[in-house]
């Protein structure tokens, strides 16, 4: 058989199967539709549902044979749930913006490309707009795996009814983008603090003594740095293409695993996937050993810690709160028991949310 022939036959076969996977995906989005019609006559508003993304994900990771990587998988699935979730109801989801930003990707990787994307100037409207119903969910960033927390959406959480849905982890891979030929030609850097921070001996290195100037996004910087001579932007790919920004330096994050996570905010409660979170706020008394009360609990019932930040309280001088992140759900029977506990030795004890652990991967 010559070379010809045997790639129309192949080709044949390809064809064949897109035609299976069209009719597939077609008989999917239709029982969407009917999962819809159920909800709606249920009088259901909640169409989007976390923990069944979640298990989805990881079960088709966990089933895949190859050759495709397990992270281009979960991508195309995210993206066919994406598309058949608004076959029952469109979600609009806010995010730290502008368009171009990192907080966007990961809107995107959570929810696919089928919502209806809301930029916000702050945080604080992010939360705004979902509290007020503009938004179903909103999606803000929480901590970096270089800079630490990010100390806006903590002080959020503080006063804001709204709940944790779920969280993302993404990759954060920082581009130096400009019109400029050459590094030479550079006189001012502009970006985001966090990305100015994480990119800081790369800068000394490769541009010691040229201006930096921190401004409120990085697809803000993007934006300056199109339209200025000798200006250049530390930002995403997202924010490059956006404004036609060549990369003249690629990944220069001084950390190569610089991951920010973000958390999914809604009004609802997320029910257990089998691999969760919960994120908690908690205060007590300055008294001597009250941190350590506050963490006996978990020790107690093997309930793994695996973050907390102080912040302060702002009810009154060198008072704090902590922020804490354990694993579990609180429909769990371990963390049902530490939170009888925390409750009976804290000051506060509130449930920010219990939510699908990310996946691990980053990309």
């Amino acid at each position: 058989m010559s070379k010809d022939d045997r790639l129309g036959e192949i080709r044949r076969r390809i064809d064949a199967i897109d035609a299976d996977l069209l009719r597939l995906l077609s008989e999917r989005a239709r029982c969407a539709q009917q999962v819809a019609e159920v909800k709606q006559a249920a009088g259901e508003t909640a169409f989007y549902r976390p923990e069944r993304e979640a298990q989805v994900l990881r079960r088709v990771a966990a089933d895949n044979p190859g050759p495709l990587p397990a992270d281009a998988v979960t991508h195309i699935f995210r993206e066919i749930m994406s598309a058949c979730l608004a076959l029952e109801r469109p979600l609009t989801v806010a995010y730290l913006g502008p368009p171009g930003t990192f907080s966007q990707d990961a809107t995107h990787k959570q929810f696919g490309q089928s919502v209806a994307s809301l930029p916000q100037a702050t945080i604080e409207q992010v939360f705004r707009e979902v509290d007020a119903g503009a938004a179903d969910y909103g999606v803000v960033p929480i901590e970096n795996s270089t800079e630490g927390a990010v100390t806006h959406t903590l002080d959020m959480f503080a006063t804001s009814p709204l709940k944790v849905c779920g969280e993302v982890e993404l990759a954060v891979h920082q581009q130096l983008l400009s019109r400029a030929a050459q590094l030479g030609a550079i006189t001012v850097v502009y970006s985001h603090a966090q990305s100015l921070a994480q990119c800081r001996r790369w800068l000394a290195a490769h541009l010691p003594g040229v201006r930096t100037e921190a401004v409120s996004s990085n697809a803000e910087a993007a934006r300056r740095a199109a339209g200025e001579t000798g200006a250049a932007a530390i930002a995403g790919e997202s924010a490059g293409r956006l404004y036609e920004l060549p990369r003249l330096a690629a990944n220069i994050e001084d950390e190569p695993g610089n991951t920010t996570r973000f958390l999914v905010i809604g009004q609802q409660d997320t029910q257990p996937s089998g691999r969760d979170k919960t994120s908690l706020l908690l205060s007590t008394g300055n008294r001597p050993g009250a941190l350590a009360a506050l963490l006996e609990p978990l020790r107690r019932h093997g309930v793994s810690m695996t973050r907390i930040e102080s912040r302060p309280a702002r009810t009154g001088r060198w008072q704090y709160v902590f922020f804490v992140d354990i694993e579990g759900h609180t429909q769990d029977a371990p963390v049902q028991q530490v939170l009888a506990e925390l409750r009976e030795v804290a000051t506060l004890c509130k449930v920010l949310g219990a939510y699908p652990r990310a996946s691990g991967d980053a990309a």
